[in-house]
């Protein structure tokens, strides 16, 4: 899972940033408004964590406009304000949820959690994402098909894929977007290394004989399908 941090405090956003590291969420963090709206556009964060007073954009501005652009991400607010008016202002401009510092950090986690929850809703069985005949542990990276029985671990960039796939099954998926997804904005990925991925991925689908391919969509990018549906 991808997080989307802004933050200007320096040392807030070095605490959060290991604190969401440590619980294996990918983390980009930007120290203003304008580079966090920006950065939403990508459309590749599974949520976002805004802090409200950033320069150039507050963490209002931000929400409002990126709701105002179609952006769905989830978005948890954070300030040091903590009168009722400003929370109704933050989710009247779009956030999801509202979190007053100082917090405790089991609070912002299962914060987090019950809003990735809400958004990509995957179908989850005795703690498994799945799809079609696909069963994907997370905690230990290890692919299986229902239908065959055979299972078999993943690296790194393949779990990451087809996490990022199977939450959101039935969408078409960019190159961009996986590039970023995967490698994040730092990264000087080029479109060929997501070829490389994809391929290693197809192969452990066949090789646990799942009836679910990663299908190119010619000038588009990916789609998870099932070919028994």
């Amino acid at each position: 899972m991808r997080v989307l941090l802004a933050e200007d405090e320096k040392r807030m956003a070095s605490a959060l940033v290991a604190i969401l590291k440590q619980e294996k969420y990918d983390v980009d963090h930007v120290p203003d408004g304008e580079s966090a709206l920006s950065a939403l556009e990508s459309n590749i964060y599974d949520i976002a964590v805004l802090d409200v007073m950033m320069p150039y954009l507050n963490g209002f501005d931000v929400a409002r406009k990126a709701r105002s652009a179609g952006i769905s991400t989830p978005i948890l607010m954070l300030t040091a304000k903590s009168q009722v008016d400003d929370k109704v202002q933050g989710l009247d401009s779009g956030a999801d949820d509202y979190l007053t510092k100082p917090f405790e950090t089991k609070e912002l986690l299962a914060r987090l959690r019950a809003l990735i929850r809400r958004k990509t809703n995957p179908d989850i069985r005795d703690g498994e994402l799945c799809f079609g005949d696909l069963a994907l542990n997370v905690p230990t990276a290890t692919l299986s098909c229902t239908a065959t029985g055979r299972s078999i671990r993943l690296g790194e960039k393949e779990l990451k894929i087809l996490e990022y796939m199977m939450t959101n099954r039935n969408q078409i998926i960019t190159r961009e977007q996986l590039a970023v997804k995967i490698w994040g904005f730092e990264n000087e990925a080029e479109y060929n290394n997501v070829e490389v991925y994809m391929s290693f991925t197809r192969k452990k689908l066949t090789f646990v004989g799942s009836s679910v391919e990663l299908k190119a969509v010619r000038g588009l990018g990916y789609e998870l399908r099932d070919s028994n549906v």
